[in-house]
């Protein structure tokens, strides 16, 4: 086969970004594929091209071999690449998280197995088993993109739960082309031929108590816009939980450290252990309670996400020594330590 230029079929400077390929890639696809162009040989070829240089320039390592040897590049990969002979080839859709698939010229489905690995598919129910209408309708009508939004809060509101207000940029199909970049061959001007347009909105979104690192609260219709009357994609909101100063978490469970003073825990008492949402619980400790000594407070801890009840709250003793005692304070310590036969230093 002879040498080509991927860089030159896909439109592209070789300096180009993997995600410039992608789009280069994309917008090429939607224009030459044998849907959009029924029986026209042209195109066929032209798509298959597309795709070749795609999955070279797709794939870091090929990429780096192609633009190191230049035109002997092919030598690394054997036959594979050789394009000789007809029948069934494998094609890949690269980059995109697809999975490689076959292409059989004589099959129907071989180029629509290939569209729906790239740009999705729309009702399965609805389409066609024909190579034509089903395809031609997914080529118009594809689901948006979901949008990922990263959001930090705190432990509190992962306790209680609440309501946050966002600003998100996302994105509307363009209204000239609606959504294809191109308007009667050319590129859209409105849009850049990207065939959507910016769009800033406000939302309010309720975040559930429980919620951990990495939790992700699905606000449905936010993402981006679907294209040719396509469904949006979904807005997720990925939760991650700020370090508080006071409370440590281990799943579903609280750790606190209280502080006892020294009397109260020689003779026992009740404390106070605090919770997230600012309340007071009242402990009762038993006399000579030692230092560090935990205790459980059933179904006081964090929310289930997923499900009734709570977890935990684990209280840990942290014992108070009493300074600038008086006279009679060290009198009593004094007393103390002789009867139990430790010395004391005056």
């Amino acid at each position: 086969m002879d040498y080509k230029d991927y860089y030159k079929i896909l439109g592209v400077a070789r300096g180009a970004s993997a995600d410039d390929i992608k789009k280069a890639f994309r917008k090429l696809a939607r224009k030459y594929h044998p849907d959009v162009n029924p029986g026209d040989k042209k195109a066929e070829d032209k798509f298959k091209e597309i795709n070749e240089a795609y999955e070279v320039l797709a794939d870091a390592d090929k990429r780096k071999k192609y633009d190191t040897l230049g035109p002997n590049w092919q030598e690394q990969f054997g036959p594979s690449f050789s394009g000789a002979g007809g029948g069934r080839r494998t094609y890949s859709s690269g980059g995109m998280r697809g999975t490689p698939f076959d292409f059989d010229p004589s099959s129907a489905s071989g180029f629509s197995d290939f569209f729906e690995a790239l740009f999705g598919r729309s009702n399965a129910g609805a389409r066609s088993s024909s190579m034509g209408g089903g395809m031609r309708e997914d080529l118009r009508r594809r689901a948006g993109d979901n949008i990922e939004q990263p959001v930090e809060v705190t432990l509190q509101e992962a306790y209680i739960g609440g309501s946050r207000t966002f600003n998100i940029q996302s994105t509307e199909v363009c209204p000239t082309c609606r959504g294809t970049g191109e308007v009667n061959g050319r590129s859209c001007s409105s849009c850049g031929g990207q065939g959507q347009i910016p769009k800033s909105k406000r939302i309010q979104v309720k975040i559930p108590a429980g919620v951990d690192n990495g939790s992700k609260i699905r606000v449905a219709g936010e993402g981006q816009p679907g294209i040719g009357g396509g469904p949006r994609g979904d807005l997720f909101l990925v939760i991650s939980v700020k370090p508080d100063a006071t409370f440590e978490r281990k799943g579903d469970d609280l750790h606190v450290g209280v502080e006892v003073e020294l009397v109260k825990a020689m003779l026992g008492g009740e404390v106070a252990v605090p919770t997230p949402d600012g309340r007071r619980l009242l402990l009762s400790i038993p006399s000579e309670t030692q230092n560090d000594r935990q205790f459980r407070l059933t179904g006081k801890g964090m929310p289930h996400l997923r499900g009734d009840g709570n977890g935990n709250l684990y209280a840990h003793v942290k014992v108070v020594l009493p300074m600038q005692l008086s006279a009679e304070e060290r009198e009593l310590f004094e007393q103390l330590a002789r009867s139990r036969g430790v010395e004391a230093r005056s």
